[in-house]
């Protein structure tokens, strides 16, 4: 019995430590996010592997200018061996044979060539994973934002329901008391309906975004985190981030197309290489055995048996391969890739293009998005003002109820478009960051 008391304590132990394990919260602020994202995301995991495949690609070319050695052993069991007229054999019964062989590149131009094209590979995979880690910061802050704003615009809707409830109390006192109508009590409890639906609608926002944000930082989804930051203070930060130019020159996709017209212009080298002579060295050491049976000319014709008879030539050389023709293949091949490299051109000329105008695009909407939350923060404080001038005539019964509940509508709603502009500028300075390949 004591037992089985101990079993189910521990039980439920096990139970309650593995439901606080899934209810943990982990507090996140921006740089923490990028932090994680950029350590445990599979996107960046991937890129760094792929970095490590091209070192390896160029190890294995190294090699091919080291010596490459090898080594070979041979058993020959004769069977039936060949015979003259008279019964005179020739040749052994067992014989054994090991061979090493070592060979060393003096002249490949091509194997030069070849590992110069795979330093520029290696530099492409450089670029490659940076442009990764560029997408995914962008990617992260606009998530990271998103959950500000959804969280800001939840605590005004929330704050706007504690005010018309209250409101709904006040008025239904007065109502009670033959100091307000049914009209006033009505409206008031109309707007505390409406807004119902958009908190509902908010909280799931919430949800969607912290969603968005795990999956960028590989967070399992029981987890619950919680963003540290206001967007006011983000905007600040992003204010002090410096001046916006048009310099692409650190773009990512100018840079990977720059890295793929390197990469043909060696694979072009490379291929022409292919058509110069080579120069190796050579050299073969052997150590053979036979148990050889002949006849002894001098013995009366009597056979004689050699147990065995061992021998070990050495012998060394340099061996030169000059390409003569090949079937026009290299010929093609070359024409091939300067058929790439002039598409990469143009394509690279039309890209470019195409990032000048998005840069600009991009600095437009930074630029207007600043101007608007400028406007949304006067608006914002126009809207206070007016709803407590509302909120004191109607308390001194010089307003009316409309005149009240208009004005706290258009300060939720301007505290809303505040939220929203902030949001809007720092998602948009996000971008011009991706645009000109800034990674910080």
């Amino acid at each position: 019995m004591q037992i089985m008391k101990k079993c189910i304590l521990t039980l439920g132990l096990l139970l309650l430590g593995s439901a606080t394990l899934c209810a943990q919260s982990m507090q996140l602020t921006l740089d923490q996010a990028l932090e994680i994202a950029l350590s445990d995301n599979p996107t960046v995991q991937i890129a760094e592997q792929e970095i490590e495949r091209y070192d390896y690609v160029k190890q294995q070319t190294w090699g091919n200018l080291l010596p490459q050695i090898s080594a070979t052993g041979q058993y020959v069991l004769s069977v039936v061996k060949s015979e003259m007229r008279g019964g005179l054999s020739f040749g052994a019964d067992n014989t054994f044979t090991f061979s090493g062989d070592v060979s060393l590149p003096l002249f490949a131009p091509q194997i030069y060539r070849t590992l110069k094209l795979n330093k520029t590979q290696l530099a492409a995979a450089v670029e490659s994973a940076r442009a990764t880690r560029i997408d995914l910061v962008a990617a992260v802050r606009i998530a990271f934002y998103n959950i500000l704003l959804a969280e800001q615009s939840l605590e005004v809707l929330y704050e706007s329901e504690a005010t018309v409830q209250q409101t709904v109390n006040e008025t239904q006192l007065k109502f009670e008391n033959g100091l307000a109508s049914e009209y006033d009590l009505l409206t008031a409890q109309v707007q505390l309906s409406n807004l119902q639906p958009t908190i509902l609608q908010t909280k799931q926002a919430v949800e969607v975004a912290k969603l968005s944000l795990k999956m960028y930082l590989s967070l399992p989804e029981q987890v619950e985190i919680e963003v540290v930051g206001e967007l006011n203070q983000m905007r600040d930060i992003v204010f002090a981030g410096g001046d916006l130019t048009t310099d692409i020159s650190e773009n990512s996709s100018l840079r990977q197309l720059d890295l793929q017209a390197e990469l043909l212009q060696r694979q072009l080298r490379v291929a022409n290489a292919s058509r110069m002579p080579t120069l190796a060295a050579f050299g073969q050491v052997s150590f053979s055995g036979n148990d050889m049976e002949a006849i002894s000319l001098f013995g009366g014709g009597t056979p004689s048996k050699y147990k065995f008879f061992w021998t070990n030539p050495i012998s060394v050389g340099v061996a030169l391969s000059v390409p003569i023709f090949s079937g026009f293949t290299k010929s093609a091949q070359a024409k091939s890739i300067k058929n790439q490299i002039g598409q990469l051109e143009m394509q690279r000329s039309y890209v470019q293009q195409q990032i000048d105008v998005q840069v600009r695009n991009a600095i437009s909407s930074v630029m207007t998005a600043r101007e608007k939350m400028f406007a949304q923060e006067n608006t914002m404080q126009q809207a206070e003002k007016a709803y407590g001038i509302s909120e004191t005539r109607y308390n001194a019964g010089a307003g009316t109820m409309l005149e009240l509940n208009m004005s706290r509508l258009n300060l939720t709603q301007a505290r809303l478009n505040f939220s929203q502009a902030i949001f809007d500028y720092l998602s948009a300075k996000a971008e011009y960051d991706k645009i000109i390949g800034r990674e910080n």
